[in-house]
């Protein structure tokens, strides 16, 4: 495997996905409609609501890392948010199987359990929330991530592809650190991600090794940090906005993360090692 196709790497994940693959010494091509901010590798443009295209873009890729998409809800009128984040997806798959690629990763999302854009805040069923939970999302964005997940699938039905479905937490780049003291001793803040993140650069490594694994099948991962995001030990946290949650499977030990990372670990040999705390000593 050496050419990888990235969709979406003029993105803020995607040009350190671009980075680390760079890094350990692939050969990458970046398909985007957006100009990227660094060109460190060739890029096309395509709309990749148009299958047409999606093949042209994959044409002599040995895998492909799909991030791109309208990156959260209610940017766009709703049913633009869900048809192009859905078609993506879906014809870029196709178009993999079409040209024999046997290995894809996509980029899902935490909100695809529901909780991130609900009309009104709920708690989620059991903690650690793992990949096993209920996906029940009411928004476009959220709803779009579980069929694609669905579309991959059906891919991985028909052609046995490999197809990884990183549930990926809330993204930050290391400069995004700089905000943490001034929110996080309020357990209100960032609830609707479920206190979660991920450093940019674990989310990248772990696309990679999402590629170099083998024999995985099609499954969703959940991609997030070790710990949450906040000052506060994660039990006074649920008691404090979800004290109705009596169905605790795991231990929160600590700033233990409410989302579950361990499957991911396991099966990737992956493991986040940016921590908030060691980034906001730059800003501190």
């Amino acid at each position: 495997m050496k050419k990888i196709v990235v969709t979406g790497g003029s993105g803020k994940l995607g040009v350190w996905v671009i980075k680390d693959l760079l890094e350990h010494g692939y050969e990458v091509l970046n398909v985007d409609s957006k100009v990227p901010k660094e060109n460190i590798c060739d890029t096309v443009y395509a709309d990749l609501r148009n299958l047409g295209e999606a093949y042209g873009v994959l044409q002599g890729a040995d895998a492909v890392l799909h991030l791109a998409a309208i990156p959260v809800a209610f940017l766009y009128p709703n049913e633009v948010t869900f048809q192009n984040n859905v078609m993506a997806t879906y014809n870029i798959l196709e178009a993999a199987a079409g040209l024999g690629i046997q290995k894809a990763v996509l980029a899902s999302s935490e909100t695809a359990y529901g909780i991130g854009f609900a009309k009104e805040l709920h708690a989620p069923v059991y903690v650690p929330l793992d990949e096993e939970h209920p996906c029940l999302p009411e928004d476009p964005y959220g709803l779009s991530k579980v069929v694609s997940e669905n579309i991959a699938e059906a891919i991985h039905r028909r052609t046995g592809m490999q197809i990884l479905c990183l549930r990926f937490g809330y993204i930050h780049t290391p400069e995004m650190f700089k905000n943490y003291p001034e929110f996080n001793k309020d357990p209100w803040q960032r609830v609707r991600n479920l206190w979660n993140y991920i450093d940019v650069r674990d989310a990248a490594s772990a696309c990679r090794l999402g590629l170099e694994t083998d024999s995985l099948g099609c499954l969703a991962l959940n991609i997030v940090a070790d710990e949450t995001c906040m000052d506060l030990k994660s039990l006074d946290l649920m008691t404090a906005v979800f004290p109705e949650v009596k169905d605790y499977r795991g231990p929160l030990d600590g700033y233990t993360g409410i989302i579950s990372n361990k499957k991911a670990k396991q099966l990737l040999n992956w493991k986040p090692v940016h921590s908030w705390r060691d980034n906001i000593k730059e800003f501190v």
